[in-house]
């Protein structure tokens, strides 16, 4: 719990602590609503998703008979919680390999995320896991990739810049089942010349992973950058358009005041957020619970 505190504190600090300074003990009247509506847009819940958090709550203060704005706080958290579900399981597990490929548009944190998830699944959740460097577009990728590996105790198979993604995925592939590995995270170009290009590089790698593991890719996990907030939903829009999304990994939470940009992901997308970046740190990258996001942004009661 104290991650999610000390990681939503600009959000905290900025939006949603001032709802609960600007609530004082008055009768809720249509300046209330006009005051909690702005500072939910400006904390990126967005127009739409801040609609629906105004209109619950008023059906909420009308069924619970409150009348006095200090104490719309309580009923603000709970209807702001109702809007996140509790992410399934992934589905990395019950068999002997994994496929996951992470997709997302370069300077989302898309590699970094990858070598702290490797961090995660190998060194605390004990699972055996593989890197595949399928973003040769860019030489800095497979460095970086390379020295997280290192950093998290993980091999990773990479091919020099500019060589074909899928040759490197299908070698990746190949040696993580020789090796006995649980997982293969399979890193993949965030910049193409156009979205034909994407879904063809996407396409390919999906079909070399079946090749040596049915049904593979298991699981496609779009990384998305918290501090680009209505952006961040944007992005996620065109790329599901392009691969069947199944998870997100939204970073950089810590860096930002407008964590709310969350509610608009889960409200518009209706895909779970599987992890969540709340620091710098390797271990910075947690699993994403509801509950301790929405306590994440309000003050101790």
């Amino acid at each position: 719990m104290g991650i999610f505190r000390s990681g939503l504190a600009k959000t905290r600090q900025s939006f949603f602590g001032r709802i609960a300074q600007m609530l004082g003990n008055t009768d809720i009247d249509d300046e209330t609503w006009d005051d909690i509506e702005a500072l939910l847009i400006q904390a990126d819940l967005g127009v739409d998703t801040t609609a629906t958090v105004i209109e619950d709550l008023k059906v909420r203060i009308r069924r619970e008979g409150i009348t006095r704005s200090d104490q719309l706080n309580k009923a603000l958290k709970e209807t702001l919680a109702g809007l996140l579900d509790n992410p399934p399981v992934p589905n990395i597990s019950g068999r002997p390999l994994s496929i996951v490929l992470i997709v997302g548009v370069n300077g989302s944190g898309k590699t970094t995320t990858i070598g702290k998830l490797a961090h995660r699944l190998n060194n605390i959740n004990n699972r055996r896991v593989m890197l595949a460097a399928g973003d040769t577009f860019r030489a800095a990728a497979i460095d970086q990739l390379q020295k997280w590996g290192e950093r998290a105790g993980v091999p990773v198979i990479a091919n020099k810049p500019g060589s074909d993604a899928a040759a490197v995925v299908f070698d990746a592939v190949s040696a993580a089942k020789a090796r006995d590995r649980d997982i293969l995270l399979v890193d993949t170009a965030g910049r193409l010349h156009n979205n034909f290009n994407l879904m063809e590089e996407l396409a390919k790698i999906k079909a070399v992973s079946a090749k040596v593991v049915p049904d593979a890719p298991h699981e496609v996990w779009l990384v998305l950058d918290g501090t680009t907030g209505q952006n961040a939903l944007q992005q996620a829009e065109k790329f599901g358009e392009m691969v069947d999304v199944t998870g997100l990994i939204v970073t950089k939470l810590d860096g930002t005041a407008k964590g709310g940009m969350i509610f608009a992901i889960h409200d518009h997308l209706k895909l779970p957020v599987h992890y969540i970046g709340l620091g710098e740190s390797i271990n910075d990258l947690v699993p994403f619970r509801p509950d301790f996001f929405v306590d994440g942004l309000f003050d101790n009661e």
